[in-house]
């Protein structure tokens, strides 16, 4: 049963200046804002495989991608095992002992589906090979989110290349970046993401790491900076400040905020643990970036003037050790900051601003272990476990259960919202959820 909760209704987020196209579609990971909002959505509050299901497409292979929406289509990324079984190969890595084995050579895929009624519209394979690494056993070979600007589509597979589509499928172009050794051979997950001034790239590893920027229009790079940093599944944000574009990453060693045009560190910052994979979210001048691995860290940064090593200084607004988020990425809605403890139902609610914490944290029912990330839109937030339920509850200074709704089928990928619909990446199927 969900406990009350109540918070003071000030330091409402003002939202970026976005267009209607962009307020309108989800086109990345963590949608138009960054922040798991959708300011124009209106998706239904209730429904089951029998009720509000506009349609419902097999998805063929295996991907934990957020689907993205633009207009009247859906991409989603998919890993397709092909051939006879290989004799079973299992990583020898430190830790491994949850991954499963390399059996299949894969087919690496994007596909366009009809928001319309879920036909294919098409299917293009980007690249085949048997994969060096096969994962955690929850883990997928296609976890990268695609992005769009409307006119191109760039999809990654880390290790399995980068690629850049029209909305047609055409290839545009396409870059390798290595071999990406995870720890433990967990596998791979940052998404890319994109800005006018380019496409970024976050490549932590137990190896040689990096982040990069390129030319969105001819993959060309931009800058490379060397990271010292280990394995992290975190994707980058970019972030407007001050009219300074910056890129944050958040890594085990150092948070730090990367000028877009140069590539030059402008901030960083200590405190997070090992194993980040939570995308940290940002508005209003503050940033805020948490994990839970071994330790637990949530850290509130203030952008005004941060510049240079900001561990231990004024810049951090305030910082929490307990109920952290690991796997799902933080939602910042309406002047409140939501996370789930580690990947369990059990939510905390902070006032953004200042990180107090007037009730809570409190369990979520019958909610579960939960990978995908909470998103929030009409006064509603939706949280998704593993095994198919979605719970939705108000956001208001009281929050209440609106329903608690179940599909039959397991969900690691975070949902999209988009008009009055929801759109929901499951282990076999995409479900489009609207009012019937």
């Amino acid at each position: 049963m969900l406990l009350g909760l109540v918070l003071a209704a000030s330091a409402m987020r003002s939202a970026p200046s976005l267009s209607g196209d962009e307020q309108a579609n989800w086109a990345q990971w963590r949608g138009p804002l960054g922040t798991g909002e959708s300011a124009s959505a209106d998706p239904p509050v209730t429904w089951s495989e029998t009720e509000n299901i506009r349609w419902k497409t097999e998805i063929p292979g295996l991907g934990h991608s957020t689907p993205i929406v633009w207009e009247d289509r859906i991409f989603v990324t998919s890993a397709i095992p092909i051939g006879e079984a290989l004799a079973p190969v299992y990583s020898d890595a430190p830790g491994a002992h949850d991954n499963l084995p390399v059996t299949h050579r894969v087919r690496f895929v994007v596909i366009a589906v009809s928001r319309r009624d879920g036909h294919i519209l098409w299917q293009r394979v980007l690249h085949e090979q048997i994969p060096h690494e096969a994962g955690h056993f929850t883990a997928s070979l296609a976890s990268a989110s695609p992005v769009t600007d409307g006119e191109k589509l760039y999809v990654f597979f880390g290790s399995h290349g980068l690629f850049a589509l029209d909305l047609d499928g055409n290839l545009l172009w396409q870059k390798q970046l290595g071999t990406m050794q995870t720890r433990h051979g967990h596998g791979e997950g940052s998404s890319p993401v994109l800005h006018d001034l380019g496409l970024v790239v976050n490549w932590d590893h137990e190896g040689k790491s990096f982040i990069v920027a390129m030319d969105k229009s001819t993959g060309e790079v931009r800058w490379r900076q060397d990271r010292a940093e280990v394995t992290s599944w975190s994707t980058p944000l970019i972030v407007t400040h001050r009219d300074r574009v910056q890129v944050v990453v958040a890594g085990t060693n150092r948070l730090r905020g990367y000028d877009l045009i140069s590539g030059e560190v402008i901030w960083e910052c200590g405190g997070l643990s090992r194993n980040i994979v939570a995308t940290p979210v940002a508005a209003d001048g503050m940033l805020y970036a948490g994990s839970s691995y071994d330790t637990r860290a949530l850290l509130a940064i203030d952008l005004d003037e941060a510049h240079g090593d900001i561990t231990d200084t004024s810049h951090i607004a305030w910082s929490r050790t307990r109920a952290t988020p690991y796997v799902p990425s933080p939602l910042l809605y309406r002047g409140s900051l939501y996370f789930l403890r580690h990947y369990q139902g059990i939510l905390t609610r902070v006032d953004a601003k200042t990180g107090d914490e007037p009730q809570g944290p409190f369990r979520l029912g019958s909610i579960r272990d939960v990978y995908s990330s909470p998103v929030a839109s009409a006064g509603r937030i939706y949280i998704t476990d593993r095994a198919g339920l979605t719970l939705v509850i108000t956001a208001d200074e009281v929050p209440r259960t609106l329903s608690v709704n179940q599909l039959d089928d397991g969900f690691n990928a975070s949902a999209a919202l988009s008009g009055d619909e929801i759109i929901l990446r499951g282990e076999k199927y995409l479900y489009c959820i609207g009012t019937e």
